[in-house]
């Protein structure tokens, strides 16, 4: 077996998180390459939500629609989730739970439930009948009685019930991978990493009392891959947070906000790493987080913000004045399904031409995004490099489905990169005043930070001369606004080409994205032919890509409903896209999904717009 998917779904709060780690962890110590996804509801307790982990003996991070092994920890999750387990795949689940009927599951969706209802062709199926139905179509059930186990472990180890079912969690992770004939040790592993003193000793003992259990056995089995030290498991979010510190970060600001929260909380819970010189800001709210950070950047501090698309709306004002002043900021963009509140736990790309274009007026700004684990670490370096270099705002645009996924990589690929060009100018004894904002050729004017002793500028929110007086003079004015924007075309200049973008593979239909579509589609390139990908990561200014794009059928593939991607490039490269391939449920684009649509486009079988809607 070389490829496998293994989910566990359960009400937001259960522990599935906790369950999907361990998985992921233990068979990451066996030499499998894991690549996890998370989908959780945005209320904080009893709403559905799953996880996946996909292993492979490669590294992985696209998804299948399929799954080979559902854990159901609730009847809801056998509810929704029976109809995506693979012909001859497993489901765990409890036994008790077939005494229910779908209306006997308050949380579960009118929609599904009518759904299911029409299919079994009565206004309230049990779940009885919906597995007997997926039963005959080839899945595998195994009925486990997880608190049943849990009672008569706790009463051999001499632990109370109540306590005994707490480590449910580990008990579903440890039958499925001992029906799996996966050994013991990887899983005490496991455990040793995620729990400490008598909570590990508890969960370690469940998991041995679970191995002594007689078990069917399945038809595909796990083994050892071979493992190999040196591996590290991350989120997005914790990449990010990371390339941040291996950057030089020194002042982050944060509002709670979903996804964008997880980045600044793992900073702060990780202050303490060597090296590491940060402050962490919780703020009353995101106009003062960017003021905050372009205060700090103003005192010579590389300064960051992190935040979502609402957040990022309140922060349009103070971005401007970033970019009035040229104060060095870099905000972190994670994007989510909009617009208002929106789907504040599901992904999306729907604020690509915000970040572009947000806001009034017009000044220098680039827009860099990351498309995988490894990008977020190493852009967000590059994020606050050269957020110093040209003096600007700088926007890192991931998503929810990258700040929530999770990957094993390499330790070696996490670099701290030597990135320079800060324009500061040294101060003397005698200082006084000069002019921050004097002309130069490629937009860039030396710079001194507040506080710097005998050197002094006047700053405004209003246009300026050099010095920094206020004016409306129409020369003055054309000199500012030309030096300002002059930036973008030393940044575009200036900035290596494989970080503006990444030529794949060529061919006659030619895929072009951004973000997220990244992993999906270089893995799809393995399952089709006469099919290129251009993945783009400088968004603004747009890289010059025009003879790339040349006698191609282009298509774009995005989440987000109108293909903002697919604008983009022609506006800037009058090349028409073809095919716009969008999905904006708020769930990310599947392998499978990816590779059908682009095989119909190959076929010439594909509308100009084709919508993917797969997910639950």
């Amino acid at each position: 077996m070389d490829d496998f998917t293994w989910r566990v779904g359960g009400p937001q709060g259960g522990g599935i998180e906790t369950a999907a780690t361990l998985f992921a962890r233990a068979v990451g110590k066996g030499g499998w390459w894991v690549a996890t996804k998370r989908e959780y509801h945005s209320n904080i307790m009893g709403r559905h939500s799953y996880l996946d982990v996909r292993l492979g003996r490669k590294p992985v991070q696209a998804f299948r629609e399929r799954v080979d092994f559902l854990v159901a920890l609730d009847g809801e999750t056998l509810a929704r989730h029976l109809g995506e387990v693979r012909e001859g795949g497993v489901l765990l689940y409890d036994p008790k739970v077939l005494e229910l009927s779908l209306h006997k599951l308050p949380m579960l969706d009118h929609r599904v439930v009518e759904s299911l209802a029409e299919r079994f062709g009565k206004a309230d199926p049990s779940l009885k009948e919906i597995l007997s139905a997926h039963v005959e179509a080839g899945v595998r059930p195994i009925p486990y009685p997880y608190e049943e186990v849990a009672d008569r472990i706790g009463a051999e180890l001499g632990v109370p019930s109540l306590q005994a079912r707490r480590a449910l969690n580990t008990i579903a992770v440890a039958a499925s991978l001992h029906l799996l004939g996966y050994p013991l040790e990887p899983l005490l592993e496991a455990l040793a990493l995620q729990f400490r003193g008598k909570v590990l000793e508890l969960n370690q003992k469940v998991a041995e009392a679970v191995y002594r259990e007689e078990v069917p056995k399945l038809p595909f089995r796990l083994h050892l891959n071979g493992y190999e030290p040196g591996r590290v498991y991350l989120t997005g979010a914790q990449a990010a947070a990371l390339g941040k510190l291996a950057g030089g970060l020194r002042f982050q600001t944060y509002y709670p906000i979903s996804p964008a929260t997880d980045e600044s909380t793992y900073l702060e819970a990780h202050t303490a790493f060597p090296g590491a010189d940060v402050a962490v800001v919780q703020t009353e709210d995101e106009i003062a987080a960017v003021t905050m950070a372009i205060g700090a950047a103003l005192t010579g501090a590389k300064a960051a913000t992190a935040t979502s698309g609402p957040g990022f709306s309140l922060m349009a004002e103070g971005m401007g004045f970033a970019g009035m002043v040229e104060a060095p900021l870099v905000v972190t963009l994670y994007q989510r399904g909009g617009p208002s509140t929106g789907l504040p736990t599901r992904t999306e790309q729907g604020d690509l031409m915000f970040a572009i274009r947000g806001g009034h007026g017009e000044y220098p700004r680039l827009v860099l995004a990351s498309g995988d684990i490894l990008d977020a670490f190493l852009d967000a370096q590059k994020a606050l490099a050269w957020a110093w270099r040209y003096q600007t705002v700088v926007v890192h645009l991931l998503d929810k489905f990258l700040a929530s996924s999770g990957q094993s990589l390499p330790k070696e690929a996490f670099q701290v990169l030597k990135l320079d060009g800060e324009k500061r100018a040294l101060p003397k004894k005698e200082f006084g005043p000069y002019e921050r904002y004097s002309e130069s050729e490629d937009g860039i004017s030396s710079f001194v930070p507040i506080g710097t002793p005998g050197g002094f500028y006047w700053m405004t929110s209003d246009e300026h001369d050099p010095v920094g007086h206020i004016t409306e003079d129409p020369v003055l004015r054309e000199g500012q606004m030309e030096k300002r924007m002059r930036k973008l075309e030393t940044a575009r200049k200036e900035i290596p080409l494989e970080d503006q973008y990444t030529l794949y593979r060529d061919g006659e239909v030619l895929v072009l994205g951004f973000g997220t579509v990244k992993g999906t589609m270089l893995e799809a390139l393995d399952h089709l032919q006469g099919v290129g990908y251009l993945h783009l990561r400088l968004l603004w200014p747009f890289p010059e890509i025009g003879h790339l794009l040349e006698g191609k059928r282009l298509v774009t593939v995005e989440h987000n409903f109108s293909g903002q991607l697919a604008d983009l490039v022609q506006q800037e490269t009058l090349k028409k896209v073809h095919h716009r391939v969008v999905k904006y449920n708020g769930r990310p684009i599947t392998l499978d999904e990816a590779v059908e649509a682009l095989k119909a486009i190959r076929r010439g079988q594909a509308p100009a717009k084709l919508v993917l809607r797969k997910g639950v």
